[in-house]
C-alpha cells in the first residue's frame, strides 16, 4: 500500500507515500484538477472515474443520465472503480456521488489513502452557477440541491476518507502541497505504529 521512501528525519528515513490516492468529494471541489497536479507531484498516473466511463461508451455523463437515470450511471460507476483501484501507482479523482455505494467505498478505503476534499455548499454554488454540464444541477434551484447533496453525503465522505483537505486555499499549488504534506505524515504516523519505542529512539 505503500510505496517511495520519503527522506524526512532520521527516524523517519524509511517512510513511504501511499502508493495509490483517491480524491472524494461533492462536484465542484476540485477533484480532477488537485488529482492531475497531485499526480505529477508524486510521479504517479492520473485518472478521473467520470472521464473513463465517458471513453468507455462514447457517451457524456449528462447523456448516461438523461436514458439510463442515475442508477444505470451508479452501476456503471461502480465497476469503473472496482477496476480503477485494482491498479497501482495510481491517483484517481471519483465522481462525487460515487460515496453513496458501500462497495465504493470499501474498494476506495482499502486499496488506497483516501482524501475528501472538502468545500461549503455556498462556495461550490458561486463556482458552478454558470456550469451547465452537472447533471444534478440542471432542474430546479442548484443552491438548494448543493446543500441537500452535502447534507446528504458529507458524512459519507468523513467515514470514507483517511484525510480531510479544506479547498478554500488561494492555489492549486496550495491545496496539492497540502495533499502532500498530509500523506507524508500519514505514512509517518503509519510507521510509528509498526515500531516499538526502541526502534525510534533508539535503547536507552
Amino acid at each position: 500500500m505503500f510505496e517511495k521512501p520519503i527522506m524526512q528525519n532520521n527516524h523517519f528515513k524509511n517512510v513511504h507515500i501511499p502508493s495509490n490516492v483517491f480524491l472524494i468529494g461533492l462536484m465542484g471541489t476540485g477533484k480532477t484538477t488537485v488529482g492531475r497536479a497531485l499526480a505529477r507531484a508524486l510521479g504517479k498516473s492520473f485518472f478521473d472515474s467520470d472521464h473513463e466511463i465517458e471513453a468507455r461508451t462514447g457517451a457524456r455523463i449528462s447523456l448516461i443520465f438523461e436514458h439510463e437515470g442515475e442508477a444505470g450511471f451508479r452501476k456503471r460507476e461502480t465497476r469503473m472503480i472496482g477496476e480503477l483501484t485494482q491498479r497501482t501507482g495510481i491517483v484517481l479523482a471519483t465522481g462525487g456521488g460515487a460515496v453513496l455505494c458501500a462497495q465504493n467505498r470499501q474498494c476506495l478505503r482499502h486499496c488506497g489513502t483516501v482524501i475528501y476534499l472538502h468545500a461549503q455548499p455556498q462556495d461550490l454554488w458561486q463556482r458552478m452557477r454558470k456550469d451547465k454540464n452537472r447533471p444534478l444541477l440542471l432542474d430546479g434551484d442548484a443552491y438548494a440541491k448543493l446543500c441537500a447533496l452535502y447534507t446528504a453525503r458529507d458524512a459519507l465522505y468523513r467515514a470514507c476518507a483517511h484525510l480531510v483537505i479544506e479547498t478554500d486555499a488561494p492555489s492549486i499549488k496550495r491545496r496539492v502541497d497540502e495533499a502532500r504534506a498530509k500523506l507524508i505524515a500519514y505514512a509517518e504516523n503509519a510507521e510509528l505504529t509498526k515500531r516499538s519505542p526502541e526502534q525510534i529512539f533508539g535503547s536507552p
